[in-house]
């Protein structure tokens, strides 16, 4: 996976509201906090015993909390990006998230496929690579601070001009802490190890952002991501999105971010839809 695009995918994760990764060509997330979206529209009381969907897009910040026990968690989007005069779609974006436990959620990030819509050479057009992983969470304290922890391993599944042709680990720390009653403060610290040129390039990543509870069910939120390789000059990227609940069960978003560098990208926007639902179809004693 390539770095620009990486980034690229990165800021395309926020303008009003969110969290996820800046890494290689991927949809990097979202920083979703768990403020407000209780009031996610009028429910019956039975959907109420739900747990209202948390997504990692569409920022560049993960969620720094785990999904439910026993739920599925399906994240998609589409992104278009430019960088130094090349432009790009990539979709679907996908990310399946699971909750094996309480604390521990399995990850399955889908290969996205990329279109290359400029002339010439430069970015290429093709399939990405499948990355298998989980998210283990470490705190999460009454004070409302959590962290924890996500390990992913790419497959080199993908096309020959968009596989990054190794297994590339990656280590990712989310966390969020509220600020106020509307108001948080989220981050994420990252260390990757993408394939380049036949090449490991350990590759450093940060993010801060500031999220607003707007509504029960609406947020928004701004963000700064980094990323600083062992070979290659930083990346810099401003970032902005937003996210609304349409049930406890459904979410929408759209964000667009803009590269402060010159490794860079330029730009980059997008929009998701992501949804849940409980894998064992259990009902709760009343």
């Amino acid at each position: 996976m390539t770095t620009k695009r990486a980034i690229a995918a990165f800021l395309l994760c926020a303008i009003p509201a969110t969290t996820g990764v800046i890494s290689g060509q991927e949809q990097t997330g979202a920083a979703s906090t768990d403020q407000g979206t209780a009031s996610a529209n009028q429910q019956s009381p039975a959907s109420m015993d739900q747990p209202v969907i948390m997504t990692d897009r569409p920022a560049i910040t993960d969620a720094s909390t785990v999904v439910p026990s026993g739920y599925f968690v399906a994240e998609n989007g589409f992104a278009e990006t430019g960088s130094h005069g090349q432009n790009s779609f990539d979709f679907t974006e996908t990310l399946v998230r699971f909750g094996l436990t309480s604390t521990t959620e399995l990850r399955l990030e889908a290969p996205d496929y990329f279109q290359n819509i400029s002339m010439g050479k430069g970015l290429g057009t093709g399939w990405g690579d499948l990355n298998w992983g989980m998210k283990q969470q470490l705190f999460a304290t009454s004070g409302g601070f959590d962290a924890s922890l996500i390990v992913m391993l790419s497959f080199p599944t993908g096309a020959d001009a968009i596989s990054s042709h190794g297994y590339d680990p990656q280590f990712l720390l989310p966390w969020s802490h509220p600020l106020s009653k509307n108001w948080t403060a989220a981050g994420m610290f990252s260390l990757l190890w993408p394939t380049e040129d036949g090449r490991r390039n350990l590759t450093g990543q940060a993010s801060f952002l500031i999220d607003r509870q707007i509504t029960g069910p609406w947020d928004a939120f701004v963000e700064y991501g980094g990323e600083y390789p062992q070979r290659g000059g930083p990346e810099h990227i401003v970032h902005a999105g937003t996210s609304y609940k349409i049930t406890r069960n459904q979410q929408l978003d759209f964000h667009i971010g803009f590269g402060l560098s010159s490794a860079a990208p330029d730009h980059f926007v997008g929009f998701g839809y992501s949804f849940q639902f409980d894998a064992l179809h259990r009902q709760k004693a009343r």
